[in-house]
């Protein structure tokens, strides 16, 4: 060793610390999406299962709003995905017509028909989930203006009514 050499280790930490510091973040952020993603597709095809599963309900019935119920519970943090905020979450169904029924938070009541749980139908239930950027009270999420990016974790499923 050379006479002076024995501050090197620590310059060394000091000037990679904060690079390891951020890598560890970031996959602590990235496992977090992951997991949402993971919650929400496995919500997404447990409730084509449960709205496939509504097909004995009587004509009139409102099976969206069941199924909104079965998925994101009736209060927040509930639910077939409870590590999800409900309020943030985004539902559409679609029965046996040309348009989808939607809610966020909570969704519109969609009476069935006949037709709509039919044997030999589609039913298809998709979701849709933001993405949380926000590290140390700050919102990566937005740009320098304020306006939010879009970020979106999606899932969606369909079953055949038999």
């Amino acid at each position: 060793l050379r006479k002076g050499d024995e501050g090197n280790t620590i310059v060394e930490m000091a000037l990679m610390l904060p690079i390891l510091m951020m890598t560890m973040l970031g996959i602590y952020i990235l496992g977090i999406m992951f997991t949402n993603y993971t919650s929400l597709t496995q919500g997404t095809g447990a409730a084509a299962e449960y709205l496939q599963s509504l097909q004995t309900e009587p004509v009139g019935t409102d099976v969206c709003g069941m199924v909104w119920t079965f998925l994101a519970g009736a209060t927040p943090n509930t639910g077939v995905v409870p590590s999800l905020d409900s309020s943030q979450l985004t539902l559409t169904i679609t029965l046996n017509t040309d348009s989808p029924v939607s809610g966020t938070g909570s969704i519109r009541a969609c009476d069935t028909t006949s037709s709509d749980m039919a044997s030999g139908v589609k039913v298809t239930v998709a979701t849709s989930y933001p993405c949380n950027f926000v590290v140390f009270g700050h919102d990566y999420s937005r740009n320098s203006g304020g306006t939010v990016v879009a970020c979106n974790l999606t899932a969606a499923a369909s079953q055949l009514i038999h």
